[in-house]
């Protein structure tokens, strides 16, 4: 298993606002605007955070995204570690396969292919 890339996750409750405050800082809106969820990205760099509003099927809102390259495989070795799965395996309608775990220190994270 390999991540291929970390993204922080914050809460906002107005889009819009984050919209403005991150095109400030260099940021603009890249393919990722679920409503509920948008990723904003420096192009040239790749530096990326995402905001979200409220996760439209987990239980509870991540801190930030993990993406690897077998989120199955993710998933059975968390398991096995007795880690608490906060969202089951699920490929979600918007394309992306993923779970939420929660972290030893209790940060919820979520790992998706």
């Amino acid at each position: 298993m390999t991540a291929v890339a970390a993204i922080t996750n914050l809460h906002t409750d107005n889009v819009e606002r984050a919209r403005e405050f991150f095109g400030v800082l260099g940021l603009t809106e890249v393919g990722m605007d679920q409503g509920w969820v948008v990723r904003f990205v420096a192009e040239d760099s790749g530096a990326c955070v995402q905001v979200v509003t409220r996760d439209a099927t987990a239980p509870e809102d991540s801190v930030m995204t993990i993406k690897v390259d077998d989120v199955d495989a993710v998933y059975e070795a968390a398991q096995q570690r007795g880690y608490e799965i906060v969202h089951p395996l699920t490929s979600e309608p918007w394309g992306i396969r993923r779970f939420f775990v929660r972290s030893p220190d209790g940060h919820v994270i979520n790992v998706a292919h």
